[in-house]
């Protein structure tokens, strides 16, 4: 039986929030987790060490620290030279997890393919995407974010051969939205049903992850025809300031929350709580033992 671990990220924690409720929400997921009978392993990097299970003085820090780094893929080798502290994003969230061990990870909403006419071009592709097509880790999220292009971003999911669930839809959720109205792969309504697609991909022999989709909680959703508006407005405004690369996605949540009200931030939060129960039971499953493998 494989112990069940849950990762998770540590930009939400540097870069997501302020303090003190960036640390509140990093100690709540990790209680969630705990909840469920699972074991958190927060990620991130102190001292340019790669850490799959900070301890509470270090969440504390990365809460707290001044000047911690975003840190991506590419970034992994300056941080980790110059020995410097790191908040990880969902790719190198993945690529420590995968690393140390780690099988899920929950996290809110993973990058995409920006859209046109606004922020970047169809070139402008986040590591995320990327890293699902080569490491295996199974993401639990609540879909793209939504100031993607997501059809964009699906698309280059299936040519990357990553296989999209939908936990409990048979959409795409769409971040603050529970739906898309794009389709996706196939659904899923338990915990043992991921788990046995994981293992048959496994045994397969195809590499990268899984992407498992879980709508927002209803109660905290907020329909696309409503939130659609304010996202316009904030890609036309980070694109009116040049933003680019790791500049435009913190403007863009920032700015929704601004223009929702903080309604945006109340379903970020909801979303990213009710992932890390899902993982943590999708961890718990994976790490069942399965009829084949008692005597």
């Amino acid at each position: 039986m494989t112990t069940p671990f849950v990762a998770l990220e540590s930009t939400v924690i540097s870069h997501g929030l302020p303090y003190p409720r960036n640390l509140q929400l990093a100690q709540e997921m990790e209680a969630i987790i705990r909840g469920q009978g699972a074991h958190p392993k927060t990620v991130g990097i102190i001292a340019g060490e790669m850490i799959a299970g900070l301890t509470p003085a270090q969440i504390e820090h990365l809460a707290t620290a001044p000047n911690v780094r975003k840190v991506s893929r590419r970034d992994l080798p300056i941080v980790a030279a110059r020995q410097e502290d790191g908040a990880t994003t969902v790719a190198t969230t993945m690529w420590i997890a995968a690393r140390a061990g780690v099988e899920v990870f929950a996290t809110g909403g993973i990058g995409g393919i920006h859209r046109h006419g606004g922020v970047g071009t169809s070139s402008d592709v986040s590591a995320d995407l990327q890293e699902l097509a080569q490491t295996g880790v199974i993401v639990v999220c609540a879909g793209a974010k939504a100031i993607l292009d997501l059809p964009a971003t699906l698309e280059y999911l299936e040519t990357h051969g990553v296989t999209v669930i939908g936990y409990g839809t048979d959409d795409f959720p769409a971040f603050y939205s529970r739906r898309s109205g794009l389709p996706v792969d196939v659904r899923c309504d338990s915990p043992a049903e991921v788990a046995a697609i994981w293992q048959a991909k496994r045994e397969l022999g195809l590499p990268g992850g899984l992407l498992v989709t879980v709508p927002v909680p209803a109660e905290d959703e907020i329909p696309a025809a409503e939130i659609e508006p304010a996202i316009e407005q904030a890609v036309a405004e980070a694109a009116n300031r040049g933003l680019r690369s790791a500049e435009v996605t913190p403007f863009l949540l920032t700015r929704i929350a601004e223009l929702t009200g903080e309604r945006s931030l109340r379903a970020n939060l909801a979303l990213l709580k009710n992932n890390a129960r899902v993982a943590a039971e999708i961890a718990l499953a994976v790490g069942a033992p399965t009829p084949s493998q008692h005597p």
